[in-house]
């Protein structure tokens, strides 16, 4: 998309209104990972160093417009000031007037970061006044926050029709960047891969990705949804039984372009609410007992996988390839991330569409070794889906 940049901005004494993700996980009051305020650093740091004088706004949890004081961003301001190695500001709303006198305050090269967006609900509503509230912070609005950019908020779209210079941030550059060229000038063979519990999720980024891709790779719960299409017997495996016709029509349209598992990892014993399962027999897929549970590919599974990764050139993956949360049923999934780094290494654009697929390549250790890891799960889907991104699509054109 050919949108506004902010370093095609001159930031030197203007308010810069900056939407960032600190969604992040806390702890006793403390952020306990870091990882999404490291993320918008480039960005923040850009617009401090040039002279802006920086406002950032947040959201934290679902406070569903009510002030919660557990969901408040004052700890991610402490976080910030560690990375950032100079004080930020905080001021305990995100709009009125001690708002307004705190960013008249500021001077160049200082940061404020408001109070949690969505302890109003006018926030989530995409309310006119609101976002004509916060347009008052900015001279300039730059959307750094990826994770929210499939949601049409005020602090996302709203506020953009109110500013008249908005621009993306570098995070939001990157992924653009990464997921665009992947759709739409992809190094081939372009393989994706999607996995994950249920095939409704998935449903319009098949579609989309089908007439892309030179293979689709299909792991996870979703693929017992198109076994039971083909007639197999899949036990007490994940199923969407009003998805079977769905997944039988999708198979059709990808003929050989769609590869399934070849086999799993059974157990006819399996409890995901206290993580335990029993043990676990590799089964050709149309060998599943009555009794069993499909939780993982199996290893001839993960072997062809591995093939068909190692000859690409442009990899997308979304999606687990199995129940990773629990050890013993992880090993699929983090197969595919150790093939992919791998890729990577061979000169493959390797790109993670964030969500569970992101949190698998942390754990593995991997992340390091991958091209590209999305910040936004939902977000990122949509765009595979080739929908517009509101939070994008609002920016000023460049």
């Amino acid at each position: 998309m050919a949108k506004l940049s902010v370093s095609d901005l001159n930031v030197k004494g203007q308010r810069v209104l900056m939407r960032v993700d600190f969604n992040v996980p806390l702890d006793n009051g403390r952020v306990a990972n870091d990882k999404r305020l490291r993320a918008a650093l480039p960005t923040i740091r850009y617009v401090l160093e040039h002279g802006g004088r920086l406002v950032l706004m947040s959201h934290l949890g679902r406070p569903k417009g009510k002030r919660v004081p557990e969901l408040s961003l004052k700890p991610c301001a402490a976080a910030l000031e560690s990375l950032l190695g100079q004080p930020v500001a905080f001021a305990d709303d995100c709009i009125g007037p001690a708002v307004d006198r705190a960013v008249e305050t500021l001077a160049n090269g200082q940061v404020l970061l408001l109070e949690n967006l969505r302890f109003h609900k006018a926030e989530t509503d995409n309310d006119d006044a609101f976002a004509r509230a916060l347009a008052g912070l900015a001279d300039l609005y730059v959307n750094d926050a990826f994770g929210t950019a499939h949601r049409a908020h005020a602090s996302t779209a709203g506020v953009t029709r109110f500013v008249k210079t908005c621009a993306m941030g570098f995070l939001i550059e990157k992924e653009v960047a990464y997921l665009g060229d992947a759709l739409a000038s992809p190094k081939r063979p372009f393989v994706a891969i999607l996995g994950g519990a249920k095939i409704s999720g998935k449903i319009d980024v098949i579609s989309s990705l089908l007439p892309k891709v030179d293979r689709l790779i299909i792991g996870g719960g979703m693929a017992y949804t198109f076994f039971k299409a083909k007639g197999f017997e899949i036990g007490n495996s994940l199923v969407e039984p009003d998805k079977v016709e769905l997944a039988g029509n999708l198979l059709a349209q990808g003929g050989d372009k769609l590869v399934l598992p070849v086999d799993c990892l059974c157990s006819d014993q399996f409890d995901f609410d206290n993580r335990t399962v029993g043990p676990l027999i590799p089964t050709l897929i149309d060998a599943i007992p009555a009794s069993g549970s499909g939780l993982d590919i199996g290893p001839a599974s993960v072997a062809a996988f591995e093939e068909i990764i190692s000859g690409a050139k442009t990899i997308v993956w979304n999606g687990p390839m199995g129940v990773f949360e629990i050890d013993a049923t992880a090993g699929g999934t983090y197969a595919v991330a150790r093939a992919m780094a791998a890729a990577t290494e061979k000169g493959a654009i390797t790109v993670i569409g964030g969500g569970d697929s992101a949190a698998a390549v942390e754990k593995a250790g991997l992340a390091d070794r991958m091209t590209h890891i999305s910040t936004g799960g939902g977000a990122s889907l949509e765009f595979l889906e080739g929908k517009v991104l509101p939070g994008v699509a609002a920016l000023t054109d460049r």
